[in-house]
């Protein structure tokens, strides 16, 4: 190799370790069993639930939940205390900015929803939705004018798709318990 062609090496190799590079974070946070005890710690089993939607409860859940942003996997289970259910636990993924966010909340028999946790976040940039008081925002809301972005749910400067997305994911929640879960609903 000429020294020329070491001179080029240089260069290329120089110029590459100060090209920005991308940070991509990925955390796993919490288990399912840990959320599931965070979110009903009064209950004693979490039964898996297993819902076969007909499409006018399709239709009347997206209509209910408005604009979605891509979901992942939607998981449920019953929360157990005894034989009476305490609640529904669900897991759901939302995309935020490119790579899905898995968050948990429940929802009691009466539809007060609880804080959501954050089990796993995979982008570089808005892990901020883990604060805990933007978390807490959601704790007690009950029905899905009470679950606006922006006005009852706040953004969060720098996590504007996360914050956005989850709070999408949420009302999805809420419209699937109303529409399917609720005591006297046409659900289980």
């Amino acid at each position: 190799m000429s020294d020329a062609d070491h001179g080029l090496f240089a260069i290329v190799g120089a110029a590459a370790l100060m090209a920005p590079a991308t940070v991509v974070v990925a955390a796993d946070y919490l288990t399912i069993d840990a959320a599931q005890r965070a979110v009903f710690p009064q209950a004693e089993s979490f039964e898996p639930v297993l819902l076969a939607l007909t499409p006018a409860q399709k239709a009347t859940m997206a209509a209910r939940a408005g604009p979605q942003p891509p979901h992942g996997t939607l998981r449920i289970w019953s929360a157990k205390r005894g034989d009476a259910n305490v609640g529904y636990f669900f897991i759901d993924e939302v995309i935020g900015r490119s790579d899905l966010i898995t968050y948990a909340t429940g929802i009691d028999p009466d539809g007060r929803l609880h804080a959501i946790e954050i089990l796993a976040y995979r982008e570089s940039h808005g892990a901020e939705i883990r604060n805990a008081a933007w978390r807490q925002q959601f704790a007690n809301r009950n029905d899905l004018a009470q679950l606006q972005f922006r006005t009852d749910i706040k953004n969060i400067s720098g996590a504007t798709l996360s914050s956005e997305h989850v709070t999408q994911g949420v009302r999805w929640i809420v419209a699937l318990w109303e529409t399917a879960l609720k005591p006297g609903s046409s659900g289980p």
